[in-house]
C-alpha cells in the first residue's frame, strides 16, 4: 500500500509568489495526496487566490487569523490526513522531482522517521546573487550527519510530528531548526535527499537582509541557540575594533586581521567564482563588492538582534529549549 503524503505550507500576504508555488507543485512528478494551505491573516487577495483556486491540486485551507509560522504549520498538519508531511514554503520554486525525491527513503526503508530536502537560491539580480552566495551553504559543503534542514524541504511522519510537540509555538523565528533539534533529540535521524529542491530569491536590498537576519538572530536568542557561534562573533568583532586603531603603532596586528578577513571571506567569494561567468565586468565587480559588505552587514544584524533574543529568555525562564550542541 502507498503512502500517503500531504504537503504543508503556510502563507500570509503571498499574493505575487504563490502562484509560482501552486504551478511548481502541479508539474510535480509525484503528485501529493492533499496539499494543505494555511493562511496567516493575509489580506493581499492571498486568501481569494485560495478559496478560488481553478487547478488540480487536491487543495485544503486552513485559516488560522495570525499568529506565528509554527502555529499556522501546526494547524495545517493537525488536519492533514497524509502519513507523511511534506513541508514547504510560500515564495519558493520546487524542482519537479521534489516530492519524489522527499517520498522516496520512506517507499524504500520504513523505518524512515525523517527526510532532509535542499534549497538553492534563486537570484533575480546581481546584488541577490552575491547574496546567495555569500551566506547559503553549497552542496557540497553539506554534512548530512549534521544537517538541519530548513522547512522549505523537509519531510517527516505524522508520528515524529506528535513525539516532538509540533513546531514550538512560542518562537516567531528559527521555529523549524528547534523543531530539527527536538527530533535529533528523540532519536530522529533525517536521510539526506539533496535532489529535492525548493528554489527561493533572496532578499532583494541589503535593509531586507538586514531585518531578516536580526529577526533571525532575535529568534537565536529566544531559542538559545548557537551560544559558541555569536560569542565568537563577538570576540572577532571586539578584536578588530581594538586591533586597527592600534595597527600603527603593533604592525603584526596587520596580518592578524588580513588573516581573519581572509577566513572569513573564503566560502562567500568560492561560491561566488563559479557564478560570475555570465556577467560583465561591471556586474563581477559589483558583485564582488557586495559580498563583505553583505557579511558585515549580518553580522551586524546577528549582534544586535541575539542579545535581545536572550533578554526575552531570561525574561520568560519557562520558554524555551536546550541550548543547540556546538
Amino acid at each position: 500500500m502507498g503512502l500517503k503524503v500531504s504537503v504543508i505550507c503556510t502563507v500570509r500576504n503571498e499574493r505575487k509568489a504563490l502562484p509560482e508555488l501552486l504551478a511548481s507543485l502541479e508539474r510535480q512528478t509525484r503528485q501529493p495526496e492533499e496539499v494543505v494551505v494555511s493562511d496567516g491573516g493575509s489580506n493581499d487577495g492571498t486568501l481569494e487566490l485560495l478559496r478560488t483556486y481553478p487547478g488540480p491540486l487536491p487543495l485544503r485551507l486552513v485559516e488560522c487569523g495570525g499568529g506565528t509560522i509554527a502555529q499556522g504549520r501546526n494547524a495545517a498538519i493537525r488536519v492533514a490526513t497524509g502519513d507523511i508531511m511534506a513541508v514547504t514554503d510560500a515564495g519558493v520554486q520546487l524542482d519537479p522531482n521534489w516530492l519524489a525525491e522527499l517520498a522516496r527513503p520512506f517507499q524504500q526503508e520504513q523505518s524512515t522517521q525523517a527526510v532532509a530536502g535542499f534549497f538553492r537560491s534563486d537570484p533575480h539580480s546581481v546584488f541577490e546573487m552575491a547574496l546567495g552566495a555569500t551566506v547559503l551553504p553549497a552542496l557540497e559543503e553539506i554534512r548530512p550527519a549534521t544537517f538541519l534542514p530548513s522547512s522549505r524541504s523537509v519531510a517527516f511522519t505524522r508520528r515524529s510530528w506528535e513525539r516532538a510537540g509540533g513546531y514550538p509555538e512560542w518562537l516567531d523565528y528559527c521555529e523549524d531548526l528547534v523543531f530539527d533539534l527536538r527530533l535529533r533529540e528523540l532519536g530522529v535521524a533525517f536521510c539526506w535527499a539533496p535532489g529535492a529542491l525548493a528554489h527561493f530569491r533572496p532578499r532583494a536590498s541589503l535593509r531586507a537582509f538586514f531585518i531578516q537576519y536580526f529577526r533571525y538572530a532575535r529568534g537565536d536568542g529566544k531559542a538559545g541557540l548557537w551560544p559558541r557561534r555569536h560569542t565568537i562573533r563577538y570576540a572577532a568583532y571586539a578584536f578588530a575594533a581594538v586591533a586597527v586603531p592600534l595597527g600603527a603603532q603593533y604592525p603584526l596586528l596587520w596580518p592578524a586581521l588580513a588573516a581573519g578577513a581572509v577566513a572569513h571571506l573564503y566560502r562567500p567569494y568560492r561560491r561566488l567564482s563559479p557564478l560570475l561567468g555570465g556577467l560583465s565586468l561591471g556586474e563581477r565587480l559589483a558583485a564582488i563588492a557586495w559580498a563583505p559588505l553583505i557579511r558585515m552587514t549580518g553580522d551586524v544584524a546577528k549582534m544586535l538582534g541575539y542579545p535581545l533574543g536572550l533578554l526575552w529568555r531570561w525574561r520568560r525562564p519557562s520558554r524555551g529549549a536546550a541550548p543547540a550542541r556546538e
